[in-house]
């Protein structure tokens, strides 16, 4: 069985540990992630900015790479999700539409590999700190990851939950969102922070680079110490203390 790594833009370029703990530890479940070098922006800016034609080109050569996969497992919910936009994309085309439904049903965010396709919900972990998670918009309200992460975090041995108030709310990101509406995103952002703050844990946690960086950003800008992970990294950490 073939199973690939979609790493997504931010993973590669700015946090690629990120991805080094998602393999790291599906390695542990016997699960070797293929890498197609071929593979690369999923399109979403281009989408999102409503160039669509550009959008395609990119989203073709994601179709193309991860064609011969049997699964294909990405540590971005949002990226993720931007590959459900792809049969929209190309309801036009007979060909790559068949490609784009294959590849939709058979992409997963990291955690909804782990949990929903493995059957993994506690990986031996130990993380003593108290933790917030931050869920991010595209992750838990469009692809509906909500439980799997949640799961994961309860078995995780000496790691104290703090629920963050007004978690669903977004952090102001949005990609494209934040250059055009900068003002407003900052304030979103802001008020995040604020709530993060608020329940005193000293690590942040979630499934989105993208998001992740917009609060650390802020949370730098005003000198607060909270750590900020995505959770396979949280995850990776804890098994190599346990």
């Amino acid at each position: 069985m073939k199973i690939s790594l979609f790493v997504t833009c931010l993973s590669d370029a700015l946090f690629p540990r990120v991805s080094e703990a998602m393999v790291r530890l599906l390695a542990r479940y016997g699960v070797k992630l293929e890498f197609p070098d071929i593979q690369t922006c999923c399109g979403q800016p281009a989408y999102n900015s409503g160039y669509w034609n550009e959008a395609r080109t990119t989203a073709k050569t994601i179709l193309d790479a991860f064609e011969d996969s049997d699964f294909v497992v990405s540590p971005s919910g949002s990226c993720t999700y931007m590959i459900h936009h792809y049969p929209d994309l190309f309801k036009d085309d007979p060909i790559y539409l068949m490609k784009a439904e294959d590849l939709q049903k058979k992409t997963y965010e990291f955690t909804q590999f782990l949990v929903k396709v493995l059957g993994v919900t506690d990986i031996g972990a130990t993380f003593a700190q108290k933790v917030t998670y931050h869920p991010s918009c595209h992750g838990s309200r469009l692809l509906g990851v909500k439980d799997e992460p949640m799961e994961l975090l309860q078995q995780v041995k000496g790691l104290e939950f703090v629920p963050l108030p007004l978690a669903e709310d977004c952090c102001g990101f949005g990609g494209t969102f934040a250059v055009k509406m900068a003002d407003i995103s900052g304030a979103m952002v802001t008020e995040k922070v604020d709530h993060v703050i608020e329940t005193e844990a000293s690590v942040l946690v979630g499934l989105d680079m993208a998001c992740l960086m917009n609060i650390a950003g802020n949370l730098r800008y005003r000198g607060e110490k909270v750590q900020v992970m995505h959770l396979a990294e949280l995850l990776y950490e804890g098994v190599k203390e346990a």
